[in-house]
C-alpha cells in the first residue's frame, strides 16, 4: 500500500510516517518510481510506535526496543529480556522528570502564595 493508504488506515499523518522512516522505525520498500510501498504488517508497526510514544519513549529508544515487542490485544508485550533494562531506565527517567516538574510546581505555588491578596484576587480562577 502507498503512504496515503497507510495514513488513512492508521490515522497517522503522511508527514509523521515519513518522519518514522527517517528515524528508522519504518522501512518501506521503494518502487522503481520512488514511491514507498508499505505492507499490511506496517499497520501494526505504526500502532506499536504510537503506543511507545504515548508511553513517553523517544524515537531513538523506540528504534532499539521496537523489534522486541509484540501486540497482545491492546497491550505491548516484550519478546526480548534484554529490552527490559532499557525500559526500566526509561521509566526511571520519566519518574525523575515527574519529580522535577512537581518540585517546579511547588516552587511556583510558594511564589504565588507569597503574593499580596489583591494580586491573587486579580488572577482568581487561573490554575
Amino acid at each position: 500500500m502507498r503512504i496515503g493508504e497507510l495514513s488513512r488506515r492508521t490515522g497517522v499523518s503522511e508527514r509523521l510516517l515519513r518522519y518514522y522512516e527517517e528515524q528508522h522505525l519504518l522501512q518501506p520498500e521503494r518502487r522503481p518510481s520512488g514511491y514507498r510501498e508499505y505492507s499490511e504488517a506496517d499497520i501494526g508497526v505504526v500502532r506499536r510506535i504510537r503506543s511507545l510514544l504515548a508511553a513517553g519513549l523517544s524515537t531513538t529508544t523506540i528504534a532499539a526496543v521496537l523489534p522486541c515487542v509484540r501486540e497482545e490485544g491492546e497491550r505491548l508485550v516484550p519478546t526480548c529480556s534484554v529490552m527490559l533494562a532499557d525500559l526500566t531506565q526509561e521509566r526511571r527517567r520519566i519518574i525523575q522528570a515527574i519529580n522535577d516538574l512537581q518540585a517546579s510546581r511547588e516552587a511556583l505555588d510558594t511564589v504565588i502564595a507569597a503574593a499580596p491578596p489583591e494580586f491573587r484576587r486579580a488572577v482568581e480562577g487561573i490554575g
